[in-house]
């Protein structure tokens, strides 16, 4: 388990499989994620067992809420294309449940992750693509220190349309900096 003010990180677990599916048939849910096509619970379990065959480091996380001494599963969120050689990952994050939308837990999660990325696991450099349409998530992503190092133009096919797909990343040195002059670790 993994730990901060108001969320907790904890393994995914098969009971936990439905939740994404209701979360990865929602339109709205789907606008930021690269998925397009209508999901069902055959192969969220097909997922679940190829996860489960991959290393620990590569397993998501589920994102819970405390609530009324109760933990709420919203998201999750984990590393992807992991390189150990040059100490780099891909960090993925939903936050499935609308009603938790704009309440500060997606920054929150990722701060908690980050220290997670660098300071467990040692890696020097965490990337993150996000559509030029989720402006919500880019300003998130922005304020926690995440840098735009690139455009993918017109890479994803969306609503009938072609839209950028922006590469940013933070640094372990930046984080550390951040960190020193603001605290923004949870």
């Amino acid at each position: 388990m993994i730990s901060g003010n108001r969320i907790r990180l904890r393994a995914i677990e098969r009971e936990d499989l439905a939740l994404f599916v209701t979360w990865l048939n929602d339109p709205q849910v789907l606008e930021g994620l690269s998925l397009y096509f209508p999901l069902s619970n055959h192969v969220e379990e097909r997922w679940f067992e190829n996860m489960m065959q991959k290393p620990a480091e590569e397993h998501p996380l589920m994102i819970e809420v405390k609530e009324d001494n109760n933990w709420v599963s919203i998201g999750d969120i984990g590393l992807m294309n992991l390189d150990w050689r040059n100490r780099s990952a891909e960090l993925g994050i939903q936050i499935g449940d609308k009603n938790y939308w704009d309440h500060g837990y997606g920054s929150e999660a990722i701060k908690l992750f980050l220290r997670h990325s660098f300071e467990t696991l040692n890696l020097n450099r965490v990337t993150l693509r996000v559509f030029e349409t989720n402006l919500r998530a880019r300003h998130v992503y922005q304020k926690i220190g995440f840098v735009q190092e690139g455009v993918l133009r017109k890479a994803f096919y969306q609503q009938g349309r072609y839209i950028d797909e922006i590469v940013m990343s933070v640094l372990k040195s930046e984080w550390d900096h951040a960190n020193e002059e603001s605290g923004i670790i949870p």
